[in-house]
């Protein structure tokens, strides 16, 4: 590949991707049930060569996996909060200790460490409100360390979590 003054080029080799890899990425993420040979198809590559790009871009971690994308709604899941979590001290023994036990709840789907007023933003769902209260209750202010929690809860969805925007690299 050339990257004689074409920035997309450079940005693609400077993350090592190709344009291919960035076509395999974003088709994976639109549907990633398709077989080999229909993503060879779609990307316009020999089967073969497809699936080695598959593996590495699999073994370099470009992806992680794949999963499904289940209704909440439809496996009685009809809460969805978002609670900001401080922690009493900020040493990295208590914070390590905040996210182990964080990774072992169910209903937390995504924790981030955040910037602001706050340590932690969590996603959480439940079946209901009472599940919300006995969540934060027996669980999360059980938890060591646990100084503040606050909610905020959804009433609508505007956008679902989509695919990861790609236009970068191209």
């Amino acid at each position: 590949m050339s990257v004689k003054g074409r920035k997309s080029d450079i940005v693609l080799l400077e993350v090592g991707l190709d344009s291919i890899d960035v076509h395999i990425l974003q088709t994976l993420q639109e549907n990633a049930r398709l077989s080999n040979t229909e993503l060879a198809e779609m990307i316009g590559l020999s089967s073969s060569a497809c699936s080695r790009r598959l593996r590495r871009l699999e073994e370099e971690g470009w992806i992680e996996g794949y999963s499904a994308k289940i209704n909440a709604r439809k496996i009685r899941l009809e809460v969805t909060a978002f609670v900001s979590v401080n922690i009493e001290r900020h040493q990295n023994a208590d914070a390590e200790a905040f996210m182990r036990s964080i990774r072992k709840l169910p209903e937390v789907i995504a924790c981030y460490i955040i910037s602001g007023q706050s340590d932690f933003l969590l996603h959480v769902v439940v079946r209901d409100l009472d599940a919300y209260r006995a969540f934060t209750l027996e669980k999360l202010l059980k938890i060591p360390g646990v100084k503040d929690v606050r909610s905020a809860f959804a009433i609508g969805t505007v956008k679902p979590p989509s695919p990861l925007p790609l236009q970068q690299l191209r």
